[in-house]
């Protein structure tokens, strides 16, 4: 359910910019600090076997030989299958190894956020294979009745759409960084962003 109006801004925001309203300033949710893993990405994107190509049985009549196209289209949606997941799973620990340390440290992303952090990886991941795939057959495909639009542009637009979520959420954009509070404590390192 979503609730009407703008977004509430960070209590650090409304502190720092200050408060013309004299609301209460609501103080933030206090999460205990806990090491984020990687998680094994062969859960999300598992490894998969295609096997041989299927072989032409050599004089084959017509029934034979739709029932040998009909095998040889399952094994590339096989292969194409195990094919994505291996660059899945590769995009999205690439991912978690440029994003994760830096949100960990910026925003405090503990152990309860690694749902958000897992799926915005694995979005990022789908995404990357989804553009892939369209750079490789091309926007225009040959669909049952003629050419027709590459149904792999509604699946990307999808993630994009979920990724423009995720990006707001754990503050990846510089307008989302301004309404996400920094964590309090830590070191006290002078170089710190935050000092």
């Amino acid at each position: 359910m979503t609730v009407p109006g703008r977004k509430p801004k960070p209590p650090l925001q409304v502190v720092r910019e200050g408060n013309p309203g004299h609301r209460p300033v609501r103080e933030s949710a206090k999460v205990p600090p806990a090491e984020l893993t990687e998680p094994d990405w062969k859960t999300f994107f598992p490894e998969l076997k295609p096997g041989r190509k299927p072989k032409a049985p050599p004089g084959a009549d017509d029934y034979e030989l739709k029932e040998y196209q009909q095998e040889v289209a399952a094994w590339m949606r096989l292969k194409l299958a195990a094919d994505s997941a291996a660059a899945g799973r590769e995009a999205a620990a690439r991912e978690w190894e440029r994003v994760m340390p830096v949100l960990t440290r910026a925003i405090g992303l503990s152990s309860v956020d690694r749902v958000v952090a897992v799926d915005y990886c694995v979005c990022v991941a789908r995404l990357e294979w989804c553009e892939l795939r369209i750079s490789i057959e091309g926007l225009i495909v040959d669909g049952q009745r003629g050419p027709c639009k590459n149904p792999l542009t509604t699946v990307a637009a999808q993630y994009r759409t979920q990724l423009k979520g995720y990006v707001a959420e754990l503050g990846l954009s510089p307008s989302s960084r301004g309404r996400i509070a920094p964590p309090e404590g830590g070191d006290d390192d002078d170089d710190d962003v935050f000092d």
